[in-house]
């Protein structure tokens, strides 16, 4: 996989548990927590946002020429469908195409695995993920099962038909 929007970084698929992968969802998780600090996840909402690596069918991970990496997202099974988790990309290198990049490959992922369609998951304060999964042809759809329940009002839920 080396599919890229800026030739100064590829595409690369790794384990979820790759170290650089790790270092990306923590910083994610730590620009969430500024985001929502005032929303209480209970323990609900907490096993809503988690991903149990087991589910994991593919990590995209986007690196930059020195080797750094820049950008992650997860494809995983969710409930009988494919589900997009943990789209980060590195502050510092937004604006380059590299949200763009993992989002095609993961859905490019879906559709060689026969996926009639990939859903994902956002929150309400997330404008520029939202932005970016409209361009992508992402529609919105009700919320979903287990964040329809765990964390209905920050929910913001979408799809991508691939057939």
């Amino acid at each position: 996989m080396t599919t890229t929007s800026d030739a100064s970084y590829t595409l690369q698929a790794v384990d979820y548990a790759d170290p650089r992968a790790a270092a990306l969802r923590a910083t994610m998780d730590a620009e969430m927590a500024v985001r929502y600090a005032d929303v209480d996840l209970d323990d609900a909402a907490a096993a809503a946002l988690a991903v149990d690596p087991a589910t994991v069918r593919h990590t995209v991970l986007a690196v930059d020429a020195d080797g750094t990496a820049i950008g992650h997202a997860v494809l995983r099974d969710h409930g009988g469908e494919l589900e997009v988790k943990r789209v980060v990309v590195a502050p510092g290198q937004r604006g380059r195409g590299v949200g763009r990049a993992v989002m095609t490959e993961v859905a490019r992922l879906a559709a060689a695995a026969g996926a009639d369609r990939v859903v994902l998951q956002t929150g309400d304060r997330q404008p520029d993920a939202e932005a970016l999964y409209a361009a992508l042809g992402w529609t919105r759809i009700p919320t979903y099962p287990p964040y329809d329940v765990a964390l209905p009002e920050q929910s913001r839920c979408y799809q991508l038909r691939l057939r």
